[in-house]
């Protein structure tokens, strides 16, 4: 019952996860997962560490992994981070490195659990408008804050932004943390892990989910300089001292170390993206040039809820935002081949005159 809540439950709006659909029968292409399946080699390990040692404690410091990441990124381990999902992973930030008495900023337009974690934590923060073009401008974010954060690239709308603009944004901030969340970085031209080198106040978010078709392992990592990691690390001791269990450490670290796999369905879905795009433009629909495993997409003639609900009818599930700015677009899931012909083949049926 709402009396025995605290004060704070009744405050939150919280975040709303894309829904996942119990029909099997169904075309999912609404949470951007991979369309294609884990790493054999992560499979095996997840099966060979199915045993009696499932009895003790994972190791609280996540060491294998850790030196996993750290080598795949030609870093040391102290300059790696692992909790339980990216979304743990940036709770923690929020927490720990973004709460200030200055607000922190973000894009107006981006990914909806920053407010959430704003609220939840008592963070002060400021939305910078995206461009007119739905980017985000740097240059905008040259301004006091307590910290800034953004995806790169940027959800729903798929769009990067520069190394050279980064580099800008950090030379001209060095006095609070910059966060790049790369959730969606294995599908774009660059990432910019190698840059924690060079700015000790930026850090990087990077999960499995999406590039290593792991999003119900829960695994995500973050990249930084060992000040602002023991700053997480410390956080995470206070929280829960044991994130990351025995199976997702096994299968987490198998797959890291299979690069081969990963390049292989990171491959496939580009392509995938290539042809989807090239497909909707035939269809008149506008699409924004996408670095991610999604597109964001408009039609002139046809309102994208009566679109999404049109897709729904045919068994195939996109994701429509109620934002006003982006209220006429949707975002749509790479998935494998079929499933995208099948996407096609269901607007030509909606959209013909």
């Amino acid at each position: 019952m709402s009396e025995f809540w605290s004060e704070i439950v009744s405050e939150l709006t919280p975040y709303v996860p894309g829904e996942q659909p119990r029909d099997q029968n169904i075309i999912k292409l609404n949470t951007n997962e991979n369309p294609y399946g884990p790493s054999p080699a992560a499979l095996a390990a997840i099966r060979a560490e199915s045993q009696d040692t499932l009895r003790l404690y994972p190791d609280p410091q996540a060491l294998t992994l850790k030196q996993a990441l750290a080598k795949a990124h030609n870093l040391e381990p102290d300059r790696v981070f692992v909790g339980n999902g990216s979304d743990e992973v940036l709770a923690h930030i929020f927490n720990g490195l973004l709460k200030h008495p200055k607000p922190i900023l973000f894009p107006d337009i981006s990914y909806s659990f920053y407010p959430v974690y704003c609220k939840l934590y008592g963070v002060e923060f400021k939305p910078v408008a995206l461009n007119e073009d739905f980017e985000i401008d740097l240059d905008e974010y040259d301004r006091d804050n307590g910290g800034i954060i953004f995806p790169n690239p940027n959800a729903p709308t798929g769009l990067s932004v520069t190394r050279a603009a980064l580099k800008n944004l950090l030379e001209r901030n060095r006095r609070s943390v910059v966060v790049v969340d790369e959730a969606y970085s294995a599908f774009a031209d660059d990432s910019f892990v190698d840059l924690i080198n060079d700015y000790p106040n930026l850090l990087i978010v990077q999960t499995l989910s999406k590039s290593h078709a792991l999003a119900g392992l829960r695994v995500g990592f973050a990249f930084a300089s060992p000040r602002l990691i023991e700053a997480l690390e410390r956080i995470k001791n206070s929280f829960n001292s044991y994130p990351i269990d025995r199976l997702a450490l096994a299968g987490a670290s198998a797959a890291v170390e299979d690069e081969a796999y990963f390049r292989t369905i990171r491959d496939r879905v580009i392509e995938t993206r290539t042809r989807t795009i090239k497909n909707l433009k035939d269809l008149d629909f506008d699409v924004l040039p996408s670095q991610t495993n999604f597109v964001f997409v408009t039609h002139g003639r046809m309102a994208a809820s009566n679109i999404a609900q049109a897709l729904r009818q045919r068994s195939i599930i996109v994701r429509h935002f109620d934002h006003p700015r982006t209220a006429n677009y949707l975002r749509i899931t790479i998935g494998t081949d079929q499933e995208i012909d099948a996407l096609i083949g269901a607007l030509r049926e909606i959209l013909e005159p």
